[in-house]
């Protein structure tokens, strides 16, 4: 089965960094979480089993963590 692999680039609330960090690491389809420096507070790797639930997962569940600002979605291809 092919799986649907993606970047989420996260803006967290200053303050609420911690706790966001904790509760998104326990997100399934989070694969690994990387901070980082710039623009975005968080670049997450995602896999899932399809598109409708790499949606389902950022929209309700990651954007719903209190402490998480904004989201950016960026779905792989292959080369």
């Amino acid at each position: 089965m092919t799986m649907i692999t993606a970047l989420v680039l996260v803006k967290l609330i200053s303050g609420k960094e911690a706790q966001a960090l904790e509760q998104i690491k326990q997100v399934e389809g989070v694969a690994h979480v990387s901070a980082v420096f710039g623009r975005w507070d968080l670049v997450l790797d995602m896999q899932t089993e399809d598109l409708p639930i790499l949606s389902n997962t950022v929209v309700h569940q990651i954007r719903s963590i209190p402490g998480v600002l904004s989201t950016e979605t960026l779905v792989t291809t292959a080369m």
